[in-house]
């Protein structure tokens, strides 16, 4: 008996472990599944990590920077008068708790060229630099027997100099004196005044109309009645933008503190002294303010360098001109306009373009803006941010240059959505894209002395396109690639047209002053067969 019930109780232990076996076969397989679970949770939750943690990043720098502004307080050295720190107080409640706030800090590029793989970057554009001076000198040798380095080009670019100085003057002059005097005559007649809107109206209209003339007609008149060539024209036109743009930030900033403190009996109103005023004129920033954070000193060694940079930068730009441009676009190549020889025009002044972009760049928001931050002691020099690292232009457009973007983002961008009722914010941004876009085609059509609204197209039909569709939140490294694509891109376009309009507008002079000889650009129909 004992032998035959052997094999049953065998039987049914193996039973057992054939379903001991399967149960973790399936315990393995739902393990399986749970570490994939596990790792698909966790791969999201670390994208979410690091969105959480770049939103908190922003928004503790923001509280800082809030923190320092107003817990700094100014030492000697800023040279503010009581009546300065008081003006600041009754602004700060009105203006500087949601307006800009200015921190001491230093240019990015600046760090950056602490750094020498970085370093090597900017010693490589040297390089470049030096081996165009090479070849422009064996070019000349070889054509003219003779080692010769003739700038004739900026000589004709920065013409007629004593002009552009005195009209200048003129522009600095006025508006040094008149918005500042005018604001100070109704801010102490409105208080007193039982007819304040016909005061202000009065007083608008009447500075708007001499505002017009002086900083509107008169810059335009004696650039096109002096026929001041494109540099020059450039210099006068792009001051008077600027002079304009202060006075309306000076304006628009004091005008709601004398509206809202209501001084008591017996006492004037307090105004912005003049020397802050006058200092405004000159530091790097759009946006007025009573004092800003200083430096200590002035840094001799860094003005000169930087004056030096901004100096070189003039010489590449016409060594890039006389290199890679007029070779390609000067009538005496006589090539027949076709769809071929256009691509093959826009591709070759992409490498010119881009380099023109970067070294506008480097003169300008770094060396220029820098050089009269240092001269003034002038402490917060973020002039621009990584606008190289943009993966949207949204984001390009608000770091290439801050300097520009602020005024349009606290005048034009937020006082709409104050208007409106933050309601049209769509609106609110596509005005000033359109501003933005006009202006910028303004300068280009007075600096060049024609009409051709490349620019205006470029950033106001595309920019705006590319601005709600490559948004913030296009984050990977290849929008970064297409960001630069475009670039590259637009700048060949706005090269090959321009210089193509340039040469045509010499070779094909109007022969009317028709609204249409005006409009039209003279490289659709101008032919240069002689």
């Amino acid at each position: 008996m004992t032998t035959a019930e052997q094999p049953n109780g065998l039987t049914h232990r193996n039973t057992k472990t054939s379903q001991s076996d399967d149960n973790f076969s399936h315990v393995g397989k739902h393990e399986d599944e749970m570490d994939k679970e596990y790792k698909k949770w966790k791969a999201y939750s670390q994208k979410v990590k690091v969105k959480i943690l770049e939103q908190i990043q922003d928004q503790l720098g923001e509280i800082l920077d809030r923190a320092l502004a107003e817990s700094f307080q100014p030492p000697a050295h800023l040279n503010t008068t009581a009546m300065g720190k008081k003006l600041n107080k009754q602004s700060g409640s009105q203006r500087m708790d949601d307006g800009k706030v200015f921190v001491a800090r230093a240019s990015l590029l600046d760090e950056l060229f602490e750094i020498s793989h970085i370093r090597t970057i900017y010693h490589m554009f040297i390089a470049v630099l030096l081996i165009f001076c090479l070849s422009t000198l064996a070019v000349d040798y070889i054509d003219q027997g003779r080692l010769v380095l003739e700038f004739d080009l900026l000589f004709f670019a920065f013409g007629k100099l004593w002009t552009v100085t005195w009209v200048w003057a003129v522009m600095f002059l006025y508006t040094l004196s008149v918005p500042f005097y005018t604001l100070i005559f109704w801010g102490s007649l409105y208080h007193n005044s039982h007819f304040k809107l016909g005061l202000s109206l009065s007083t608008g209209l009447i500075l708007f109309a001499v505002q017009t003339c002086i900083l509107g007609l008169f810059p335009v008149y004696m650039v096109v009645h002096h026929q001041l060539p494109p540099a020059s024209r450039f210099i006068v036109i792009l001051e008077q933008i600027r002079f304009l743009m202060k006075a309306y930030s000076f304006i628009r900033e004091v005008v709601p503190v004398i509206l809202k403190n209501t001084p008591k009996k017996g006492e004037t109103p307090r105004f912005p002294t003049f020397s802050s005023y006058l200092y405004f004129l000159f530091c790097p920033t759009l946006i007025f303010r009573e004092s800003y954070p200083r430096n200590n000193q002035i840094r001799w060694k860094y003005v000169f360098v930087t004056f030096g940079k901004i100096l070189g930068c003039l010489f590449y730009g016409y060594f890039i001109l006389v290199r890679l441009c007029i070779p390609v676009f000067r009538p005496e190549i006589n090539q027949p306009f076709s769809k071929r020889t256009m691509v093959l025009a826009v591709f070759n002044s992409i490498l010119p373009g881009i380099m023109l972009l970067l070294l506008c760049f480097f003169a300008f928001l770094h060396c220029w803006l820098n050089l009269f931050g240092e001269l003034l002691r002038f402490a917060d020099r973020m002039f621009y941010k990584d606008w190289w690292n943009s993966t949207s232009f949204a984001n390009y457009y608000r770091t290439w240059n801050v300097v520009v973007h602020d005024w349009l983002y606290y005048y034009g961008y937020r006082d709409f959505l104050w208007l409106s009722r933050k309601r049209f914010r769509a609106a609110a941004m596509l005005s000033v894209f359109i501003v933005s876009a006009v202006v910028h085609e303004y300068a280009l059509a007075m600096g060049f002395g024609f009409f051709y609204p490349v620019m205006f197209c470029l950033f106001a039909v595309f920019g705006v396109a590319f601005n709600f569709t490559m948004n913030d939140k296009r984050q990977s490294p290849v929008f970064n690639v297409i960001m630069w694509a475009c670039l590259f891109l637009g700048q060949g376009v706005q090269v090959c047209l321009y210089c193509q309009e340039w040469y045509a507008q010499i070779h094909c002079p109007r022969t009317g002053d028709s609204f249409w000889e005006i409009v039209l650009p003279r490289s659709w129909s101008c032919s240069y067969q002689t």
